[in-house]
């Protein structure tokens, strides 16, 4: 009984943590966290299936990882920034708290249409209404922010 008392205070602790860096729904950042993980070893996997693994392209994609998080950084920090600053002159710019969330939901979406490229490579069936779907979500995503699906963007989820 005592082990189970220790991993719940370990988890409270975990998610006490987390809630006060990423307020409360702190579960988006873990789930892109997660996200990250799975496509950076899935593209291990993928690298060593297809005999082009190079420690190079690795720590490239780490360091891609890394920058997505203090892209998402940037804009919450923007956002919570302009927002305070039309909240001292008297302006509503509330709408600005969304460009993280916005900068958030569009890397989740690239992670997970690289996960499933990995896996597409690596001969697993993955149903082809689930990648169109993402393709579509993302070129909406794309859209409504007034850009395309950019080289960037399509080259971030190569490894």
């Amino acid at each position: 009984m005592k082990i189970l008392d220790g991993i719940n205070w370990f988890w409270a602790a975990i998610v006490t943590i987390l809630s006060a860096i990423f307020g409360q729904y702190w579960y988006f950042f873990a789930v892109f966290l997660l996200l990250n993980i799975a496509d950076y070893i899935t593209g291990v996997i993928k690298a060593r299936y297809t005999k082009t693994e190079n420690s190079n392209k690795g720590l490239k994609g780490i360091v891609k990882k890394v920058g997505y998080w203090v892209i998402i950084g940037i804009a919450f920090f923007i956002s919570f920034a302009v927002n305070d600053i039309g909240t001292i002159i008297g302006v509503d710019l509330g709408f600005t708290v969304f460009l993280g969330w916005f900068i958030l939901i569009t890397f989740v979406i690239n992670e997970i249409r690289s996960i499933l490229e990995n896996l597409v490579l690596l001969d697993v069936y993955v149903p082809v209404w689930l990648i169109k779907g993402l393709e579509v979500a993302n070129n909406k995503i794309n859209t409504m922010a007034g850009g395309n699906d950019d080289e960037n963007t399509t080259n971030s989820r190569t490894r």
